[in-house]
């Protein structure tokens, strides 16, 4: 099996600096001492010329990622992508939608504690990691610390021990068909994405301040099944309006395990009611870079709802969903 390694940053391949830790080991050297005992396997290593902390990750950076897979697909049989926990998450997910049907496996691993430090998590992670993409029929998918989680279904849980990574609504990490889009898909690029977690007490001007210039979407962190402070007087108003200005307003839950059902109570309804759209069972991350992805296509707002419980990549846990054929 021939794997190539695509090097990102993170803590991983960390040093300790007076500045705290920092990128600077020699991660290559690392993983060719820890494999040196698999003669089955060949590895290919390749780096971002300018490695990140991913906390400085950025949609140009999943394109990065996309792209570089891209260009080397042909040349091994399997992708691991060494990146930092702090987003990995987003971009398993963003490199799920955008390789849907590469027909490679492609394992996202990082580290809580860098190679050679003490406790350090990194050789498991990259040996599970190896032995993960040895399956053939894995798709995109997150290992950690013995898990392996599907691309699109993965969220940070712990930045305090070993077991980072949790799904909170598990699903096979399996190699799915690329949807018929209809178009050539849009490079990733940056979009305004306004997040708001809603609290006790929120008020419908403080709502209107954080979400006015009108952004290009709203994910709205509500409660339990997909309710907020619909009672709040004037707070569904400005739904209403950044919906009548083509600023979608999409529902998530605080609660991190939940399906949106913004028909179940009359505070999720008030919501649907001023146009908001419910994320159904995505992660924040699966949401967040769904619309950046469905975004970065150019779609017509009107489709945008559609799309969004259309499932592209096991980002869903389909129902009676609505299911498109095309973009444009």
């Amino acid at each position: 099996m021939n794997v190539l390694f695509l090097y990102t940053g993170g803590t991983i391949g960390m040093v300790g600096t007076p500045r705290g830790l920092e990128p600077g080991g020699d991660v290559e050297a690392e993983i060719a001492s820890l494999l040196r005992d698999r003669p089955d396997l060949t590895t290919g290593f390749a780096r971002f010329e300018h490695l990140i902390d991913s906390s400085d990750a950025t949609p140009e950076d999943w394109q990065r990622i996309v792209d570089r897979l891209r260009a080397h697909r042909d040349e091994h049989d399997a992708f691991v992508v060494l990146h930092g926990t702090d987003t990995l998450a987003h971009s398993a997910a963003a490199a799920s939608y955008a390789l849907a049907g590469f027909g490679k496996p492609v394992v996202f691993t990082g580290a809580q504690v860098p190679f050679g430090m003490p406790g350090s998590d990194a050789p498991d992670n990259v040996r599970g990691a190896v032995e993960a993409v040895a399956d053939a029929a894995i798709g995109r998918a997150v290992f950690f610390d013995g898990e392996l989680i599907a691309g699109t279904r993965a969220t940070k849980s712990s930045a305090l021990d070993r077991h980072g990574f949790t799904s909170p609504h598990p699903a096979p990490a399996a190699e799915r068909p690329a949807p018929d889009l209809g178009v050539p898909l849009a490079p990733y690029r940056r979009h305004d994405i306004a997040v708001v977690t809603a609290v006790p007490g929120m008020t419908a001007e403080r709502f209107r301040h954080l979400t006015s210039p009108a952004p290009d979407a709203v994910l709205l962190r509500g409660y339990g099944l997909g309710v907020g402070p619909s009672g709040e007087p004037g707070f569904t108003r400005v739904i209403e309006d950044l919906n009548s200005g083509g600023t979608p307003v999409v529902v998530l839950s605080q609660s991190q395990r939940s399906r949106i059902d913004l028909e179940r109570y009359a505070a999720g309804r008030a919501l649907l009611d001023a146009g908001a759209i419910g994320a159904a069972d995505m992660t924040f991350e699966a949401a967040y870079t769904k619309l950046c992805f469905l975004l970065s296509q150019d779609l017509p707002a009107a489709d945008l709802p559609t799309w969004l419980h259309t499932d592209l990549a096991g980002e869903l846990t389909l129902r009676a969903e609505p299911v498109a054929t095309a973009l444009g």
